[in-house]
């Protein structure tokens, strides 16, 4: 259950209630009025855990340390992530061989990063005619990045373009 959704000591709502002590063993099931008099007395809160249980079931804890603990928890996962991102080179149909190694270059530093690169080639006016001069393009590119990279998704026509996408090796 999310910290913003637990009901916490006098937000509770129901009359009787599962209790759970604070080392986890369960206490039974007693009034709410009983298990917020027996809180109060250690110093610490009722939290509500599971609202659609019948009768709803209760944790004996201290609120604000288990607050900062979800948050930290969260935190950790968070900085586990890794985001994977997808640099994309665009080509023209006719890009001359000095551009196209420039190119090559950029998706050979990208691809040592380890990030995935798409390479595109796109059809302006009447070039869409000859998608096998993409295609060439393209296969010309992968030969040349085949020692660091490999392919992931074949060449494909998307509309005015063809795309291929490469992953490290």
């Amino acid at each position: 259950m999310a910290a913003k959704e637990a009901r916490i000591n006098h937000q509770i709502r129901a009359r009787e209630v599962r209790v759970i002590g604070p080392e986890g063993d369960q206490l039974g099931i007693m009034s709410l009025y009983e298990a917020l008099k027996t809180v109060e007395s250690l110093g610490i809160d009722l939290v509500e855990v599971a609202p659609e249980a019948q009768p709803p079931v209760c944790r004996m804890m201290d609120y604000g340390k288990y607050r900062y603990q979800q948050r930290k928890k969260s935190q950790g996962t968070k900085k586990k992530q890794t985001f994977v991102t997808v640099k994309e080179v665009k080509l023209g149909s006719r890009t001359d061989s000095h551009d196209l190694s420039f190119k090559v270059r950029h998706i050979r530093r990208f691809i040592e990063r380890g990030q995935r690169v798409k390479v595109s080639v796109f059809f302006r006016g009447r070039e869409i005619t000859h998608p096998e001069l993409g295609k060439q393009m393209l296969d010309g590119v992968l030969g040349q990045v085949l020692d660091v990279a490999k392919l992931d998704i074949a060449p494909r026509l998307e509309g005015r373009s063809m795309a291929m996408l490469l992953v490290p090796k």
